[in-house]
Order: structure tokens, then sequence, then C-alpha cells
């Protein structure tokens, strides 16, 4: 599941930067950090993984937000909406 989650997220963010405006690649930049070190978190912590990421991401971002203008921090956080979805989908 973690692999297909990481593929998934990697497909994601490829399209971002190929077909996206200059603040989703920002925004889908942001999160690839972000989302690498919650994934592997998540690894050595078993349990459902994608309930235990969304929950994670949101902490992260949380503690992140002051690193970025509010207007950035939209970005990230409706990217991650976006991307959670997918996720959610397969």
């Amino acid at each position: 599941m973690l692999e297909q989650i990481e593929q998934q997220a990697n497909q994601w963010m490829t399209e971002m930067v190929e077909q996206g405006s200059d603040d989703q690649v920002f925004a889908s930049g942001y999160l690839q950090g972000h989302l690498a070190l919650s994934l592997s978190t998540l690894e050595e912590s078993g349990g459902e993984l994608l309930s235990c990421l969304a929950q994670d991401m949101l902490v992260r971002l949380d503690e992140a937000s002051s690193e970025l203008a509010p207007e950035d921090l939209a970005l990230v956080h409706n990217a991650w909406q976006q991307l959670l979805s997918r996720l959610q989908q397969h």
C-alpha cells in the first residue's frame, strides 16, 4: 500500500510540474518534502496508512504554517486536498 501511495503521489506531482500553474508547481513541490517525511514515519508505525497519512500531513502542514505567507499556505492546503482525494480514489 505504501508503494502504491508513493507512486500515485509522484504521478500527481509530475502532472503538476508538467501541466500546472506556477502556484500549483510551487505547492506540489512544497508538499513533496513533507509527504516524504510523513511516509517515512508511517512506514515504521503500521496501522491504517491513508488515514494516518492524512492526519500526519495536517499536523506537519500546521507546524510549517509559519514558513509560508497565508496565500501560499492556502495553495499548499488546496494541493494536499487534491492529492489526498486522488489517493482515496485508488
